[in-house]
């Protein structure tokens, strides 16, 4: 019986090492856009650019049209767009603009420190 419970939290402990690996360099990212505004064009545009070169297949990015899903601006509390949303690697973090300023977003995802 001893071994059984030893077996199982073996394999509980291997499963949650695996589980905290998954999304270690997985960036989970959501973007909320208001429709296809000049602004909103050109924030997707620019994080497409961004997450290509620095996180080459290590993202997850999800596009929220505001005016689509209006109740998510509110779950979500957003207070203007576009806002980037960064939910993985933790910290948490907001970005807020079109995504321009390149140094803004690396930092603001945490890819280039101060």
């Amino acid at each position: 019986m001893k071994k059984k419970k030893e077996e199982a939290k073996g394999t509980t402990a291997a499963f949650d090492q695996a589980m905290s690996g998954l999304h270690e360099d997985k960036y989970i990212l959501r973007l909320f856009i208001t429709g296809s505004t000049n602004k909103s064009v050109l924030a997707l545009t620019n994080l497409k650019k961004i997450c290509e070169e620095y996180l080459d297949g290590r993202y997850d990015l999800e596009v929220i049209d505001l005016y689509q899903n209006p109740g998510l601006a509110i779950d979500e509390q957003i207070i203007a767009a576009p806002t980037l949303i960064k939910r993985l690697p933790l910290p948490f973090r907001r970005i807020i603009g079109d995504m321009s300023d390149v140094e803004k977003v690396l930092m603001g995802l945490e890819i280039k420190k101060l």
